[in-house]
């Protein structure tokens, strides 16, 4: 079966750096393009990160440009977010895609808090 498992999520002060991971299995993962939303409390689920299938391709959202890198792995079916610098806005639950056409997939969600 399809799964998205995340991992790396915790709690970190302001400044400070985590790396996610998210392991996919059940499909064609270099087919697919890849991406990391985040929600907050009380606020919609946003795109923070979006990777394409061969990973020649990135975007990101403005508030986390020059912060975080996404990246791909696709012999090991995992995708990452390094993020740098966390400040206490980046606060939320990261959640994994997978989108191919019309078929798309979601991780379980990992809590990042950024705290002092």
């Amino acid at each position: 079966q399809v799964q998205l498992v995340e991992s790396g999520g915790g709690l970190v002060q302001p400044g400070g750096s985590l790396r996610l991971s998210c392991a996919a299995s059940g499909f064609l993962f270099s087919f697919y393009g890849m991406s990391w939303y985040r929600q907050a409390p009380g606020k919609e689920r946003e795109l923070v990160a979006g990777i394409s299938s061969v990973g020649g391709s990135t975007t990101y959202a403005d508030s986390v440009k020059g912060r975080f890198t996404i990246s791909r792995d696709n012999a090991k079916n995992t995708v990452y977010l390094q993020m740098n610098s966390l400040k206490p806005e980046d606060t939320a639950v990261y959640y994994c895609n997978a989108r191919r056409g019309g078929n798309q997939y979601w991780g379980q969600g990992t809590q990042v808090t950024v705290s002092s």
